[in-house]
Order: C-alpha cells, then sequence, then structure tokens
C-alpha cells in the first residue's frame, strides 16, 4: 500500500520492481498480494489490454484508523488507557514526543 500511496497508478510489474529490492518476495507473491487488496476493495485497477493499473482506494488515514482500532480491541480489549499506559511504560520516548502526548493529553481533558 505505501508504494501505491507514494505514486499511483503503478502496472503490477512497477509494484513489483518497487518492492522487488527491498522485500525478499518473488513477484507471485506480490502479485497475489495486489490480487488480495483488489477483493478486500482496498485497492482498485484500471485494465489496458493485458496490463493493470492499480491504485489505492483507501487513504493511509483509513488503514491507520481500521488497523490501530483492530489492534486496541484484540490486545487491550479496546481500553485505550491501558494501550497508553503499557506504551508509555515499555517504549522510550524523546522529550517532543512526551510533549506531544501531554498536549493531546489537556486538550482530551479539555473536551476537544
Amino acid at each position: 500500500m505505501e508504494v501505491l500511496w507514494r505514486r499511483s497508478p503503478l502496472t503490477a510489474l512497477e509494484v513489483v520492481q518497487q518492492l522487488g529490492h527491498r522485500k525478499e518476495w518473488k513477484d507471485q507473491t506480490i502479485r497475489t498480494m495486489l490480487g488480495r487488496l483488489v477483493r478486500k476493495k482496498a485497492v482498485t485497477f484500471k485494465a489496458e489490454g493485458k496490463i493493470y493499473h492499480y491504485r489505492p482506494m483507501v487513504s493511509r488515514e483509513q488503514c491507520v484508523q481500521q488497523a490501530s482500532q483492530s489492534f486496541l480491541e484484540r490486545i487491550f480489549e479496546g481500553a485505550t488507557a491501558s494501550m497508553l499506559v503499557h506504551f508509555v511504560k515499555n517504549k522510550p520516548m524523546t522529550a517532543q514526543e512526551m510533549t506531544e502526548l501531554e498536549a493531546i493529553l489537556r486538550q482530551k481533558k479539555k473536551g476537544k
């Protein structure tokens, strides 16, 4: 999806070329993944003869939202506070990240 979000439409061959050097996936694996993304309606294509041009149907933000919600439900039974506490305790944070988190929590407390 990242490849298509950065630039689209792309042919299957162009997606393979973009991913081939970064992933140890065979061409057919990438083409199979494109087919699955089409079936899930995350990606669409336009056929020009035997060449398919793929483009995303969902934004990166939509995917992040859906994956985040799924993760929260599966791992933390939907408890946002539990998830935040876990990550704050167990992952290093920069001063800037802490400042941003504090600002978000202040805004949330104010009801925004």
